[in-house]
């Protein structure tokens, strides 16, 4: 075996994340001439360059790709060996990195994880809340909770639960605007919008009867987190398109009423997204497996609704 020590892989690793050995000596704690100085020494030992230099930025070459994908695996698995070893056979350990939807971890997930940790008081959680697109390979999330079909072949998903936007407006709102009868009449409303892609969604797609109209909206105001756009909508600023699950208690209590339940909108999955090939540790399928349950009851709930 040409790599004498497999913590000089945790080098590898870090600077292949932080784009630099600077920042990969930060988080090893060691010195940027000890970082250098083990990357070098790896470079020997397997007799290729795993790293372009630049002033700028480390990047990798095609034979450090690939020793980082096996890299991360192998590292991965001497955690959870490591984890299991020193613990209970029947106690889940260790860390798991989480990335969800702003709106969803904060309404949804943040009870059902305290849960989970409660019963579980091994592991640890590193939670990454934003409505962006997160790389999950790239950024070595071990699961992200994601709307929309899957179309990255990288990643496993595991549906939780299929689900459809609705629209919807708080009685404020409605007090002053008379509710919109046709998807047309959007027109005249003012319509809250947040980013999808990058950008402000506001072409919403309707279908009753064979029939699909599209209509384009407008509005005073849009957001990159879509908790924010919920918040504008509970405070009566404007018309809202936006899966129930976030705001099925709202909607419940009266704090926001859906408008033309008459019309269809094109429904997507939510899933839980792993890495492919990558070892996937037993506390992480523990945890998909706790909330595609608690979804199921989600998804239930909005059936009889």
């Amino acid at each position: 075996m040409a790599i004498e020590n497999i913590r000089d892989l945790c080098v590898l690793v870090q600077t292949a994340r932080t784009g630099s050995l600077t920042g990969a000596a930060r988080v090893l704690d060691i010195t940027p001439a000890a970082a250098s100085a083990t990357l070098k020494r790896l470079e020997n030992q397997l007799g290729v360059r795993l790293f372009e230099r630049s002033t700028r930025a480390m990047r990798l070459t095609p034979q450090g790709q690939t020793l980082l994908d096996y890299a991360s695996r192998a590292l991965d698995l001497v955690e959870e060996g490591e984890a299991q070893a020193t613990a209970d056979r029947a106690e889940l350990v260790g860390l798991i990195r989480i990335a969800a939807p702003s709106d969803l971890a904060r309404t949804t997930l943040l009870p059902w994880l305290d849960e989970f940790m409660h019963a579980h008081p091994g592991v640890r959680l590193a939670l990454s809340v934003g409505d962006r697109p997160l790389d999950v390979v790239r950024d070595e999330v071990d699961l992200a909770i994601r709307y929309g079909h899957l179309v990255d072949s990288r990643l496993v998903a595991r549906r939780l639960m299929h689900t459809a936007p609705v629209v919807v407006a708080a009685p404020s709102y409605l007090a002053r605007h008379p509710a919109p009868q046709t998807p047309m009449e959007l027109r005249d409303h003012n319509c809250l919008a947040y980013d999808r892609a990058g950008k402000p969604h506001r072409t919403w797609r309707f279908t009753r009867d064979g029939q699909t109209v599209e209509v384009h909206v407008d509005g005073d105001r849009s957001t990159d987190d879509a908790s924010l756009a919920r918040q504008w909508a509970l405070a009566g600023a404007g018309i809202l398109l936006k899966t129930p699950v976030e705001q099925r208690q709202e909607m419940a209590d009266g704090r926001l009423v859906r408008l033309l339940a008459q019309w269809q909108i094109e429904s997507y999955p939510l899933n839980a997204l792993l890495p492919s090939g990558r070892f996937v540790p037993a506390r992480v399928r523990a945890l998909v497996e706790f909330l595609a349950r608690k979804f199921e009851g989600v998804a239930a709930e909005l059936a009889t609704a």
